[in-house]
Parts: structure tokens; C-alpha cells; sequence
């Protein structure tokens, strides 16, 4: 066995990785740089080119691969076959397992109801794409073949319309793109995750989108919006309208925009069915999180709810209690659960083999192009097809002039060889056309036969000045292009399925529980722990029970619907209702904080703000001896997150915070003993929580800031020894009476 060889003195250092296996045995230092250039560089752009993000056509190579097998099988317009035999023979351009690829045909399908206009005709059980656990059944089950639609995806293939190259044994040949005749990259919806990309294209209506692109290649200004308002999908649901959100995803190609389900109330049995969700959630998410809200008594209207999914489509029926206003219940579910839910979009497409985001109106003048080149390919193909053809009956031409001649050169001619040499000199034409007379069968040499062939040349002339004026003018072939737009609309285009509401028509709902508010006193303690008790209790109770060796550290007064934010030694805040907690005694230890809230793994929280409003702010103190004023505001939340990472800046660590409706005056303590007195308007406010503040105490090497607090009146005899005029300032050391109770403990140093 070869013996391991002994790295050199670098290959200590962060810039290589040891250990990488060279060949059989030896194992050698590489650069990380270089690994990732050879090893992951390759995969991501595998991934972004060959897997996951869709091209003009509309299509991953992996559906492209399994729609050009089902064609090459004659299953467009046939009758179906097993999917078992389809994913076999799809092996052949595609290197996966069959599980993989028959994944890909069950999302195509018409069964699985994913796609606005499914390409595969499916019969069988397909599952469903609004179910996360109906499981669809295995391919030797199903059967399925071309849907009609497809016969717009592979006109004119044949015709040299689009590029074919070698698969991946170079056995067979496969198309680049599909010629399809419509903007299929945008009629169905389109999910991919690359590396460091990724692609999320929602589904419009045919109709509208082929209106819209006819109006696009008639006038580049047209207002996409006026034909094409908003996406549509086919499990229906409602849009919610925003004209600006809209806006923006057409323009740039991301944002996002909410849909909602569908529901009908059924008065004889009291309940709701909810007939088709969002398509960013299933009917079991939905279920579980309604039931998880009832059982929390955050819904009380609900007596049951079931899945009544059958052969007429997705439902869910949900049992009212006595007395229930149906459409507020809705207006709650809606703000609390999956059935309203936003859709984001990113329309990352490969262009000519570059991924690009591109807003609808690009990716429509895009496709255009791609279907122009398409279009002209096809005509000069044609074109050289007729152009041959009149050639070689312009050669049969000259021998209606005299057929015995033709007869008498082929029966002299001693030899075969010399047939079409012959036929050349007697009738001065190439050897294409004297290929073509010399194989002409005796029964076809008589003068009937001839005429009718050659009948065709005036019209195979017709057909190739007009192929040509197709070439030669960009209008004419537009024109061609809007007027298959126009058959496709008219052989598949359907009804909008999805509904377009305004987002001014949608009733706001204050989902807020009934929590009663009264007056409480809150405590927090050094130790981590928080008790909330009211004045009654308080005025009752005796001593405060606390841990041996703990104290009261902050204390509020306040009421049961305060907010309470947690700040933590881990430059997290965790945020939570005072009415979260129950009410207690000053005879019980209290809620422990970091267990209640859910704290990470040696994380502690070292400070409690109490607040209604928001308002004022807190002032950050850290041992490097730099303040930071944030102000509270930038802790709320819309979402009622109960966790902000980056509450305050990692840079050095807190020595302690305050919070103030006003600026103040603070004192500063520093482990060296130094005291300084500062007014906290000489710190400027600033709106970014992870802030670093600004120097404010000098510190000698080996000390640290490690107090602020709030300054009492009185609590100096002569202030201004501790203020200075200028900062940073090192501070003064406290005189005479204003020592006492300065005296630094071990557990400050």
C-alpha cells in the first residue's frame, strides 16, 4: 500500500483542505478555491442548466425528454398506453430512475390537476396536487398519452424548426426546445430550485395570454394589463387585486399577490364547504391548522370539520355552531389560516443558456423571438424542399420534348453506369434531374404521367416566391405567428377559472381574542424569572418568594394586554402578551423565561421592556465602551413574530440596556472603577437594531463598561466631576460619600 505523504507546513492553514484523494492511495492538499471550482462550479451549473430552471419553451429538460418520447411513440392522437412502458422508453433520454421520471408525467397529467392545461391524457389514480397524502398509483396501473394541446408543441418538429442534439449515449437524437406555437412558458405554472436560483412561474389563461401577445407583436406599447389582468390557476380561488403589486410582477417578473379559496354556505346543514384553496397549500394543511386553532379556543364557531374529497373535486365542510355568521367565520380563516395565502413569483427562465427574471412583457417579446427563428426555419426548409422538387421536374420537363429519345438513350447505353452521364448530354440537364428521370419506372414514361407531374411546376412556383416574400419580410411572418395564436385560442382556449376581487372590496376583520384587561404588576428577576400579579393579590400576598441568591430586577406597572419583550445575551428578542402568562402569587418562584419562551441552548435573557405603543426607545450599553440608541418602534411587528434575531449589535458584548420614553441622564461604570454622567441626547438615534453605537467611554487595557443606569437625583454630591464636554471620555473616579456602594465585586470584574 502506497504510503500516506506528509503534509507540508501550510497545509495547516484555512485555505486548503487535507485529505483530498488523488489516486489509489495517495492523498494530497488542495486549494478550497480549486475544489470548488472542479467539483461544486460543475454541479450548480448542471443544476441551473440541465434540471431546474424552465427555458423559453416552458419546459425542464426532464418534461421536454418525456413529451418528446411520448411523441416519438405515436401516443398524439392514438389510443393510450401503460406508463410503465412510457417510463421505459423514456430511459432512453432521460439517465434517472423510473420513479423520478414517472414523478414528472404524474405532475403533467390531467389526473394529478396541476397544470392550467395538462399535456398528458392520464387514465388511472394520478393522485392530486391540492393533496399532500393522496399518493397516486404505480405506473404499471395507469395509462396515459399525448393531451390534443400537444399537437401545437410539435408542429412542424420534423421541419427543422428547432435544434436536436445527441442524448446521453449519443444513440438517439432530442430536440433543444419544443416549437410550441403558443407562450407555453407562461400558460402553465412552474416550480424549480437550483443552486443559488431559483424559478417560480405562475399559470395564465390561453386565451388571455394569446390576445396579449398578438397585441404585443402588433404594438410593443400595449398595456399588458388591460388583456391579461392576472394570472389564473386551475384549481380557481380568488385573487386578491393589487394594482401596484401587479405592476411590479409584470415589470420585473417577482413579487407576490394573496389567494384565497372558495367557499358556499349551506344553510340547511349549517355548514361551509370550501370548494378549491390556494395553490401553495393542501387540503390537509388546511384541516390541521383549523382544527389546531379550535382546539386552542382561538376558533370557538366549529363544531367539526372533514374532508369530503371525492370525485367531484376537493371539498371541505366544516359544521357550524348555532348563531354562526358564516362569512365572518371565513373573513378569521382566512387571516389565520392556509386559505389565504400569498403566492410569490420569480420568472427566472434560460435564455440562450442564461438564466434571466424577466417581467411578462420580456419574456412575451422573448418567446416571440424564439417563435420568429422557428417560423423562418421552417420556411426555408419548405422552401428548400419545393426549390428541389421544381428542380427535379424541371429536368422531367425537358423530357416530355421527347420521351423515345429518353427510352433510346437508357436501352443503347451499355453499360448502367453510363445511363445518367447519357441522359445529361441528350437532354442538357444534371445529374440530380438525370438521377431522377433514369429511376422513373417504365409504366410512369408515357405522356399522361409526365403532364400531371409537370403540372405541378406552376404551382410549386407560386409556392416558393411566396415562401420566399415570407422570408424576406418580418411582417409576413408575425402575421403567421398571430394568426396561430388565434387557432390555438380558438381550439383550447377556456373561461377564466379564477376569480379577481379588489383588494378595497375585502372587509378587514379584527381577529384579535377577547382578552379581558385589568391592572397588573409584572416582576423579572436576575435569575431569568417573571411573575405577573395582580394589585389585589399583591396587596394580600407577603414576601416575594424568590431563588436563594436572586432579585427583583425590573419591575413594572402595567395592564394584562402589555407587550413584553425579552432581550437575551444572544442579541435576540423574544416578544409575548403579558396575558400569555398566567396570573400568580408573590408566593410562587414564577415562570422560568427561557423555558417558557422556548430559548435556545445557553441563551438567557437579560433584560424586560414593558409596552403598549411602542413608543420611546432603548439606550445599548457595551463593553467596549460604545452607546447605541435604537428607538422601540423597530421591534414591532405586523406578523406578530415571536422571535427577532439581531436584536442589538454582536460587535462586543452588552453590558446592559435601558429603555426610556425621553432622553435622560445615564451614569456609566466602567471595571476600572471610573464613573461617567452623560445625557443620552448627545447619542444619535438610529433606526438599524444590530447599530454599534458610538464611542462614549475610554477604557484602559484589560477593562471593560459593565453598568449603565438610569442617574437619580442626588444620588452624586457634585455631578459634574462625572460629565465631560468632550467623548469619548474616560470618566472620573467617584469622591468621597459617592463611593459608597461602588465598590466593585468579583462578579463585576
Amino acid at each position: 500500500m502506497a504510503k500516506r505523504k506528509k503534509s507540508d507546513k501550510s497545509s495547516g492553514s484555512k485555505s486548503k483542505i487535507k485529505g483530498v484523494i488523488k489516486g489509489a492511495g495517495d492523498v494530497v492538499d488542495q486549494k478550497i478555491v480549486t475544489a470548488i471550482e472542479e467539483n461544486y462550479m460543475p454541479y450548480a451549473m448542471s443544476v441551473i442548466m440541465s434540471r431546474a430552471i424552465p427555458e423559453i419553451d416552458g419546459f425542464k429538460p426532464s418534461h421536454r425528454k418525456l413529451l418528446y418520447t411520448m411523441y416519438k411513440m405515436g401516443l398524439l392522437g392514438s389510443a393510450r398506453t401503460k406508463s410503465a412502458n412510457i417510463v421505459g422508453q423514456t430511459m432512453k433520454l432521460n439517465p434517472h430512475g423510473d420513479s423520478a421520471i414517472y414523478d414528472t408525467m404524474v405532475r403533467l397529467s390531467r389526473g394529478y390537476e396541476a397544470l392550467l392545461h395538462p399535456y398528458v391524457d392520464s387514465k388511472g389514480n394520478f393522485g392530486k396536487f391540492y393533496s399532500r397524502d393522496m399518493a397516486w398509483a404505480a405506473s404499471r396501473y395507469t395509462e396515459a398519452k399525448l393531451d390534443a394541446i400537444c399537437n401545437e408543441l410539435f408542429k412542424d418538429i420534423d421541419k427543422d424548426t428547432v435544434d436536436f442534439v445527441d442524448n446521453y449515449d449519443n444513440t438517439l437524437k432530442e430536440p433543444t426546445l419544443l416549437p410550441a406555437t403558443f407562450p407555453s412558458v407562461l400558460v402553465n405554472a412552474n416550480t424549480g430550485i437550483a443552486v443559488g436560483m431559483a424559478s417560480n412561474i405562475c399559470s395564465f389563461n390561453l386565451r388571455e395570454l394569446c390576445e396579449t401577445t398578438i397585441a404585443l407583436i402588433k404594438d410593443k406599447n400595449h398595456d399588458i394589463m388591460s388583456t391579461l389582468p392576472a394570472p389564473d390557476f386551475i384549481g380557481g380561488g380568488q385573487i386578491i387585486y393589487d394594482e401596484n403589486a401587479f405592476k411590479t410582477i409584470y415589470e420585473t417578473g417577482k413579487g407576490s399577490f394573496k389567494v384565497r379559496a372558495t367557499y358556499k354556505y349551506d344553510s340547511s346543514a349549517n355548514c361551509i364547504d370550501i370548494t378549491s384553496i390556494s395553490p401553495t397549500t393542501t387540503s390537509e394543511a388546511v384541516i390541521e391548522k383549523i382544527i389546531e386553532l379550535a382546539k386552542s379556543g382561538k376558533i370557538k364557531e366549529i363544531s367539526d370539520i372533514r374532508d369530503e374529497t371525492g370525485i367531484d373535486g376537493l371539498k371541505i365542510t366544516i359544521d357550524l355552531k348555532r348563531n354562526t355568521d358564516p362569512d365572518l367565520l371565513m373573513q378569521k380563516l382566512y387571516k389565520m389560516t392556509p386559505l389565504e395565502d400569498s403566492f410569490s413569483c420569480n420568472f427566472n427562465v434560460l435564455i440562450a443558456g442564461v438564466p434571466r427574471v424577466m417581467g411578462v412583457r420580456e419574456l412575451l417579446e422573448e418567446w416571440t423571438a424564439f417563435r420568429v427563428e422557428c417560423v423562418r426555419r421552417r420556411t426555408a426548409y419548405e422552401l428548400d424542399k419545393k426549390r428541389a422538387k421544381l428542380h427535379l421536374l424541371k429536368g422531367l420537363e425537358k423530357i416530355l420534348l421527347d420521351i423515345d429519345k429518353a427510352i433510346k438513350i437508357v436501352r443503347e447505353t451499355e453499360n448502367e453506369s453510363e445511363v445518367v452521364p447519357n441522359l445529361m448530354i441528350g437532354f442538357g440537364i444534371d445529374e440530380t434531374q438525370a438521377e431522377y428521370v433514369a429511376e422513373i419506372k417504365l409504366r410512369h414514361l408515357n405522356r399522361e404521367y409526365i403532364l400531371k407531374r409537370t403540372d405541378e411546376i406552376s404551382e410549386l412556383e407560386k409556392d416558393i416566391a411566396q415562401l420566399e416574400g415570407i422570408l424576406a419580410s418580418k411582417t409576413k411572418v408575425k402575421n403567421i405567428i398571430v394568426s396561430e395564436l388565434k387557432d390555438v385560442a380558438k381550439k383550447y382556449g377556456k373561461d377564466r377559472i379564477t376569480t379577481i376581487i379588489n383588494a378595497a372590496d375585502i372587509t378587514d376583520v379584527d381577529i384579535t381574542p377577547d382578552i379581558p384587561d385589568y391592572a397588573v404588576n409584572l416582576y423579572f428577576t436576575k435569575e431569568g424569572y417573571f411573575k405577573k400579579i395582580t394589585p389585589l393579590s399583591l396587596r394580600m400576598g407577603g414576601e416575594q418568594k424568590l431563588k436563594e441568591g436572586d432579585e427583583i430586577f425590573q419591575s413594572y406597572e402595567s395592564t394584562n394586554t402589555a407587550d413584553l419583550l425579552f432581550f437575551t445575551n444572544k442579541c435576540q428578542v423574544y416578544k409575548s402578551k403579558a396575558y400569555d402568562f398566567s396570573d400568580t402569587k408573590a408566593s410562587v418562584l414564577g415562570d422560568y423565561i427561557a423555558a417558557k419562551l422556548g430559548m435556545d441552548e445557553d441563551e438567557v435573557p437579560v433584560s424586560m421592556i414593558v409596552t403598549k405603543d411602542y413608543e420611546g426607545f432603548i439606550i445599548f450599553a457595551f463593553e467596549n465602551g460604545k452607546l447605541a440608541k435604537v428607538p422601540l418602534n423597530v421591534y414591532a411587528t405586523k406578523t406578530n413574530r415571536k422571535k427577532l434575531t439581531g436584536a442589538y449589535s454582536d460587535k462586543s458584548p452588552l453590558s446592559g440596556l435601558i429603555f426610556t420614553q425621553e432622553d435622560c441622564e445615564v451614569v456609566l461604570t466602567s471595571t476600572s472603577g471610573r464613573m461617567l454622567l452623560i445625557h443620552t441626547g448627545v447619542v444619535s438615534l438610529k433606526t438599524t437594531r444590530n447599530t454599534q453605537g458610538i464611542a462614549i467611554m475610554k477604557l484602559k487595557k484589560g477593562h471593560r463598561l459593565f453598568k449603565i443606569e438610569k442617574y437619580v437625583d442626588g444620588q452624586f454630591a457634585d455631578p459634574k466631576h462625572y460629565r465631560s464636554k468632550t467623548y469619548p471620555t474616560m470618566g472620573a473616579f467617584p469622591r468621597g460619600e459617592d463611593a459608597e456602594g461602588v465598590q466593585l465585586s468579583l462578579t463585576d470584574l
